[in-house]
């Protein structure tokens, strides 16, 4: 049955302790890990963003700024001086200096006749007046077009802007350097595959692709996935290669434009993984030492409460052996009291016997001789045995009274050597010497006599069977001293030569039935109570003790005021 009983509480403890720590624990690195990936995810996609906008920024300003350069060229000459071949030289070089991005210059009449040129292609006196790139920079003042072939067969954009004075219209178109723009976008760097490209809004690539994307090629478009005006959208695309990919894409060039930037997921949020794979190891790491540290501690508590089982089972069978010397006490005062009566007859016969052997003596019937001097012998030894059999019963009687605690003023020199008187023929018995000093100066106590009785006989007890275990029947020797100290303080020691306590026992032979004592030699209360006893009387009860040396306990009583 107890058996069982363990098991069922190792069970419930071992739950117990793995569960209440586990569910905090796991809450805590539930929501913890929570909100440290959605913070973690927030901040790439808002990187991301501002990458998104810092390049859309950069585009804008570079294509406002050609076409600033265009319009400040068409506001600074006239028609008649931009087409000298001189003069568009001069102009082109100058554009050059401030930008490179220029490849050649043109100027067209308003009816799209291309009347000047500088580049490296014969352009001059093409007719562009039904394309649409100059319809519209006729009709909005200016014009900005996707990449497209062309004449020249390889792709390229140009910015155009028209000037108009005096109803006599002309439009100053240049070649943007595709190669310079494509590597412009592409810089964009990510981590390991963060790249940037620009779709028109057909799907056409406008600058090519570092994983791969050519120019003038298609890529279709999700309306989805198309942003608001001004807006960054981000979102997150699987591929056809199954990858997938985490966008932000933004609207360039007044909606003509698509700029995108990508990362691969795993890319992008590789430090979110990362982050992951530590919570992970910190769950297992914890999870494993909580549950391990509740296995340990469960069978510490297991093993503590069989040692608490035994100790009960123990200490109530020294409750049991404390209860029959308790009882066993009590008969013995009741047999005290007994034996006192028949000794009262006794005396009293002996006293008669004697009385009448003298009479006999006075009348002259008993002459002296040897026989009548061992007869008057054997009376007088009757009477000492009697006497100290009366002795040994009034001790008991005296030991065993219960009465209310009367305190009183003792004098040491009187009451310790009542004490010793109880306990000196079991002594000589074993061939020990009791040695008494008490100092004719040692004031009296104030205390209850049977108490103290009670330490003493207690103490002197112990001492004597200290002694018999180290030095059998001869050897053995006893001292009890009483002095003065200073403050009013009374001072008693008991000195003996036994075996001495080890230090692992010395700070637990002040604990209720603790005792080094075989089994049924002793119930581990008596230096409790003696300690009890002691501390109610306000004083103080040491021990001090050396193995093979032999052990000395002290007390500290006040003085009687």
């Amino acid at each position: 049955m107890k058996k069982n009983r363990y098991v069922t509480l190792r069970k419930y403890i071992l739950a117990s302790m793995i569960l209440a720590p586990f569910i905090p624990f796991l809450s805590v690195l539930g929501i913890g890990y929570y909100y440290f990936t959605t913070s973690l995810e927030s901040n790439t996609v808002s990187h991301m963003k501002r990458i998104v906008e810092d390049h859309r920024q950069m585009i804008d300003t570079f294509l406002n700024e050609r076409k600033a350069d265009l319009r400040l060229v068409c506001d600074s000459y006239t028609l008649d001086e931009i087409k000298s071949p001189r003069r568009l030289r001069e102009v082109f070089v100058h554009l050059q200096g401030g930008s490179n991005a220029f490849v050649d210059l043109g100027v067209f009449s308003g009816e799209g006749v291309h009347i000047a040129y500088f580049g490296s292609y014969k352009l001059v006196g093409r007719d562009y007046g039904e394309t649409d790139w100059f319809k519209k920079v006729i009709k909005q003042g200016y014009y900005i077009s996707d990449v497209f072939l062309g004449y020249r067969k390889i792709p390229h954009f140009i910015i155009a802007v028209a000037k108009q004075v005096k109803g006599k219209r002309w439009v100053l178109r240049a070649t943007i350097d595709t190669y310079m723009f494509n590597n412009l976008v592409k810089k964009v760097r990510i981590g390991k595959t963060g790249e940037a490209y620009i779709l028109s809004k057909n799907g056409v690539f406008q600058t090519e692709r570092r994983s791969g994307g050519d120019l003038m090629n298609k890529n279709p478009i999700q309306t989805a996935h198309l942003p608001s005006n001004g807006d960054i959208k981000t979102f997150i695309s699987r591929e056809v290669n199954g990858e997938k990919y985490l966008y932000a894409t933004t609207w360039l060039k007044g909606k003509d434009w698509l700029l995108f930037v990508r990362q691969q997921k795993d890319d992008a949020f590789s430090a979110l993984r990362s982050a992951s794979f530590l919570i992970l190891l910190i769950s297992m790491v914890g999870g494993g030492a909580i549950t391990g540290l509740s296995f340990y501690l469960t069978e510490r508590v297991i093993m503590r409460m069989r040692q608490l089982d035994d100790e009960a089972e123990r200490l109530s069978g020294q409750l049991i052996r404390a209860s029959r010397l308790a009882e066993l006490g009590e008969m013995a005062a009741g047999f005290a009291h007994e034996i006192n009566n028949p000794l009262q007859i006794i005396q009293n016969e002996q006293a008669l016997i004697y009385e009448i052997l003298s009479d006999l003596k006075k009348q002259g019937e008993f002459r002296q001789s040897e026989p009548l001097e061992e007869l008057e012998d054997s009376i007088h030894q009757t009477k000492i045995q009697i006497d100290r059999c009366a002795k040994i019963t009034q001790a008991i009687l005296k030991f065993g009274r219960k009465s209310e605690s009367v305190s009183r003023d003792l004098d040491m020199e009187r009451f310790i050597p009542e004490v010793v008187g109880m306990v000196a023929n079991n002594a000589s018995v074993h061939g020990i010497t009791i040695n008494q000093d008490i100092l004719k100066d040692t004031p009296p106590i104030h205390v209850d006599p049977a108490q103290l009785q009670q330490v003493f006989i207690n103490l002197f007890n112990n001492a004597i069977d200290a002694i018999i275990a180290s030095h059998g029947s001869s050897g053995g020797k006893l001292d009890i001293m009483a002095l003065q100290k200073d403050n009013g303080i009374v001072e008693i020691l008991v000195r003996d030569n036994g075996c001495g306590i080890s230090p692992e026992n010395m700070e637990k032979i002040f604990s209720p039935f603790y005792t080094t004592k075989p089994v049924g030699k002793g119930t581990g209360m008596g230096l409790s109570v003696c300690y009890g006893i002691i501390d109610n009387m306000g004083g103080v009860m040491e021990v001090s003790s050396e193995v093979g040396v032999g052990t000395t306990f002290t007390i500290r009583l006040p003085a009687a005021v």
